[in-house]
């Protein structure tokens, strides 16, 4: 019975760490997009929205400064809700899809800031120039998704970046060089 009791204890405690693992989670397409929004010669603030997206979120409850983003977004799947700027915005001058396809963020560093709240930074890369972004990061959910039974997590993020940082310059200072972005992910662990 001696022992049993530490196989018991010990077993408990392997438990316990094996769910308190980092667990990766695949994002969800269909429930992430990106809303950028800038303004238009101070009289209006556009917005388009870019879906498409692809990539992984490893999200440690326990350690969650231990978490990491990878993910893509096709400049394809921009919209701007005006076919002609829509259009306009596959071109060299703005984002160059044909040249440059995707749009990347890859995190180097997560700073918890509250109970559900962190500082997101990482490497973000339009039209193939890379600049250091921090997001400001909300947990929305994480938990057993009601509709697919798996584990499942959700983010809304904020940031503000310069286009011309990124070679689009195109109208600055009339159309603004500050562009908004807003983020929500959702995304589901492989089992």
């Amino acid at each position: 019975m001696t022992k049993l009791i530490p196989a018991v204890l010990l077993s408990g405690l392997f438990s316990v760490s094996a769910l308190a693992a980092p667990v990766s989670y695949k994002i969800d397409p269909t429930h992430t997009n990106v809303i950028a929004s800038w303004s238009h010669f101070g009289f209006s603030n556009p917005t388009a929205a870019i879906n498409g997206a692809e990539g992984t979120i490893v999200y440690d409850k326990e350690s969650p400064e231990d978490s990491k983003v990878d993910v893509s977004v096709s400049i394809a799947s921009m919209d701007t809700f005006v076919a002609k700027l829509t259009e306009e915005f596959m071109e060299e001058s703005w984002f160059n899809e044909a040249k440059f396809p995707k749009a990347t963020f890859k995190s180097t560093d997560v700073e918890v800031t509250g109970d559900k709240t962190m500082e997101v930074t990482g490497d973000l890369t339009i039209k193939g120039v890379t600049k250091e972004v921090t997001l400001d990061v909300t947990l929305n959910g994480a938990g057993v998704h009601p509709m697919t039974q798996k584990q499942a997590v959700g983010f809304d993020a904020k940031t503000t970046i310069k286009r011309s940082d990124f070679g689009i310059d195109t109208y600055v200072p009339n159309v603004s060089d500050e562009v908004t972005l807003r983020i929500t992910a959702e995304a589901q662990a492989a089992k």
